[in-house]
């Protein structure tokens, strides 16, 4: 008896394992063949995409090797600040994955069209939560891992690593990021089963706002004294501040452990580091790949069987009663919106339309709450950064600096939030276009209004920012202007691309983002922010290069104006016009 039922057990495992390969091979037999497609449709982006991406390696590789040797220099601490530094970021890092994880696996687990189908079919749910845990992690991890690639390369040639450390490191690395993978997956899971529950909302608000008022606590700057020297000054404070990085339970330790010991020859130390990567990692995905596939059903459950209108009023109210849920008045947003008289009714059911489905779209608020957060600790941390600027040359430069930061964060909420909302209608775009309204004039409709949306929030982040760091009127009223012209323009990249490259056949924002047309989009926002910068810097009234000759500012407006025009435009009149072609 028990033979015969550890025999089925173990064909049960093999068909589970069989199934899983086989998810797991269709989807990447149709990734290869999309990468195909797209080579063979539009072999000049493709190649600009290779060719930018190749920039970015080889520019990313030149900073970090530059500014690691420059600051190993410092003598006495330089070795010491560059390893606080590399604990530092891959903490941060670790946050990062984090979140992302939570939020991708959201997506990824209740809100993928995939999970709906395979979950109706006669599927263990552990082996669809084993695929989707898969697909998550990579989506999450894939730019943490390109992004930190030049650093490491540039940290193992300057303290002069052996051969070893290279491939050590991407091992090491592969086994870190299962850690927030498997973190992210778990809150994600418990979230999508315990979001209806009040308490579990109260104490999850708790904790988000106890954890924000002791991180700022914390990492609130104190005064300098004014009868020490500044670097020293700066340096001591960066050292007390971020010493909680050292800590032994951190994962972001034993990884930065391990790569500091493998740079430094010690092998025999940075093998524990990577046994104990190996072990935690073990321990936690074998828990979410064979123990946690019923915790998964039910969430799923829990998420596609929300409670209805009709479920408090049970069966024994009269259908009259009932009728008078559908006669209650317009809700604020339509009120508010008629305000706007002269857009036609249409249009303005269709803004209505795309508001609400931002706003009920939790993992939209989840990004979206990231970002802003970032930005707060950007404008709190600009705030105390200002009373160290006393050089012109140093006002100057972090001026445009600002304006860099406030145009990336643009161009982050165009290719996120703008870029995908001609690909979320789907399948039910046939039902928009048989409505009495051209599909040229909806995309515009979409493109004013997320012009009106980004620039309420790029105008009061440019202004704030511009006053925190007590610029004059005329310099805030400068740069007021050039984020205005450049949200124009973004937005106009982000919503033509979008038309040119839609991905009618996903429902995840974040899928849709990560494809070809939103990598081209975010790769020539950042092309246009970084030129505009320097153009705008060279150009700049308060130069001394300006005062002596003020053609070279009437000459690099007009460039940062044309090529303003033909970045914004060319792009959404191509995916207008792409319109009159498209079957729906």
């Amino acid at each position: 008896m028990e033979t015969s039922s550890l025999v089925r057990g173990k064909n049960h495992s093999k068909r589970e394992f069989k199934f899983l390969s086989l998810l797991i091979r269709v989807n990447l037999i149709q990734y290869w063949r999309k990468l195909n497609a797209i080579r063979t449709q539009s072999l000049l982006m493709s190649s600009l995409t290779v060719l930018f991406l190749i920039g970015y390696i080889i520019s990313a590789f030149f900073l970090f090797y530059k500014g690691i040797g420059f600051v190993g220099k410092f003598p006495g601490f330089g070795i010491l600040l560059i390893e606080r530094l590399l604990f530092l970021l891959f903490a941060i890092l670790f946050v990062l994955l984090l979140f992302s994880n939570i939020i991708i696996s959201y997506t990824n687990f209740f809100k993928n069209r995939e999970a709906q189908f395979l979950l109706y079919q006669p599927v263990n749910p552990q082996t669809i939560l084993n695929w989707k845990f898969i697909e998550s992690t990579a989506l999450a991890s894939w730019a943490f891992l390109f992004l930190i690639a030049p650093f490491l390369a540039a940290y193992g040639i300057n303290r002069g690593a052996s051969w070893q450390f290279y491939p050590s490191i991407v091992f090491m690395i592969g086994i870190f990021i299962i850690l927030p993978a498997v973190i992210g997956a778990f809150f994600a899971m418990i979230v999508a089963r315990h979001i209806e529950n009040r308490a579990f909302q109260i104490v999850l608000f708790l904790i988000t706002v106890l954890i924000l008022f002791v991180s700022i606590k914390y990492f609130k700057p104190e005064a300098l004294p004014e009868d020490e020297t500044r670097v020293v000054a700066v340096i001591d404070r960066l050292l007390s501040k971020t010493s909680f990085v050292q800590e032994f339970y951190l994962p972001s330790y034993w990884l930065s452990s391990g790569i500091v010991n493998l740079s430094e020859g010690s092998f025999n130390a940075a093998f524990l580091y990577a046994m104990v990567l190996i072990s935690y990692s073990l321990f936690f995905g074998t828990l979410i790949f064979t123990r946690v596939g019923k915790l998964f059903y039910s969430s799923a459950t829990a998420v596609q069987g929300r409670d209805s209108i009709f479920q408090n009023w049970g069966l024994y109210k009269t259908l009259k009663m009932r009728r008078k849920i559908f006669k209650s008045k317009p809700a604020l947003i339509e009120r508010f919106f008629k305000i706007f008289w002269w857009i036609d009714s249409p249009i303005r059911a269709l803004i209505v339309k795309d508001i609400r489905v931002l706003i009920r779209d939790t993992t939209q608020w989840a990004q979206t709450l990231m970002l802003f957060g970032l930005l707060t600790v950007y404008i709190i941390n600009l705030r105390h950064f200002t009373h160290q600027l006393s050089n012109q040359f140093w006002i100057h430069l972090v001026s445009y600096l600002n304006l860099m930061a406030c145009s990336l964060n643009l161009a982050t909420l165009t290719t996120r939030f703008v870029f995908p909302q001609f690909s979320l209608e789907g399948r039910r775009l046939w039902i928009i276009g048989m409505a009495p309204v051209s599909l040229k004039r909806i995309i515009m409709a979409k493109f004013w209004l997320a012009n009106f949306l980004c620039l309420t929030i790029t105008l009061s982040l440019i202004i704030l920012s511009c006053r925190i760091l007590k610029m004059p009127t005329d310099k805030t009223f400068f740069f007021s202007i050039a984020i205005t012209v450049m949200t124009f323009t973004l937005t106009g990249i982000a919503i033509g691309f979008g038309v040119l490259y839609p991905n009618f056949k996903e429902d995840n924002p974040s899928k849709i983002v990560s494809g070809f047309g939103g990598t081209f989009c975010l790769v020539l926002s950042f092309i246009y922010i970084l030129a505009s910068v320097v153009l705008l810097a060279i150009g700049s009234p308060w130069t001394r290069l300006a005062n002596t000759l003020p053609i070279i500012s009437l000459a690099c407006w007009c460039l940062f104006a044309v090529m303003s025009v033909g970045f914004g435009i060319v792009p959404l009149r191509v995916g207008l016009e792409r319109l009159k072609y498209l079957e729906i």
